[in-house]
């Protein structure tokens, strides 16, 4: 059924990058926009990023434009968020989450699992 597997977390040192994936299946990716949260200890959940498959409209938090760039491969129905840049508070888990139609704030379809991402300073 429908699934959405993020990969590619890891521990790196501030100043350096990674790059976030999430793979989708078991729904018309193409009809669903995907987005990047983030959820650190003791913090609320936040929206990283977001991008829409059907014309490839995207959405950055403030606290990372400029350093993260998010892209769709709909031929892999993968989603990339590439992260540079990256500073100690970055650190979270990293959730990538689908929602039927266009990037909104509105309930989002369905999450996947999670992947951490560790910036030591």
């Amino acid at each position: 059924e429908v699934q959405l597997v993020e990969s590619g977390g890891g521990l790196v040192q501030a100043g350096g990058s990674l790059r976030l994936s999430c793979a989708a299946s078991g729904f018309t990716f193409d009809e669903y926009a995907t987005g990047w949260f983030r959820q650190a200890p003791g913090k609320e959940r936040e929206g990283v990023s977001c991008i829409s498959s059907s014309d490839g409209s995207t959405y950055y938090a403030d606290s990372v434009k400029g350093r993260f760039t998010i892209v769709s491969d709909d031929a892999k129905n993968t989603v990339y968020l590439q992260m540079n840049s990256l500073k100690p508070e970055d650190t979270a888990v990293y959730y990538c989450a689908a929602i039927w139609g266009y990037c909104s704030e509105g309930a989002y379809d369905y999450w996947g699992r999670g992947t951490q991402v560790t910036v030591s300073s």
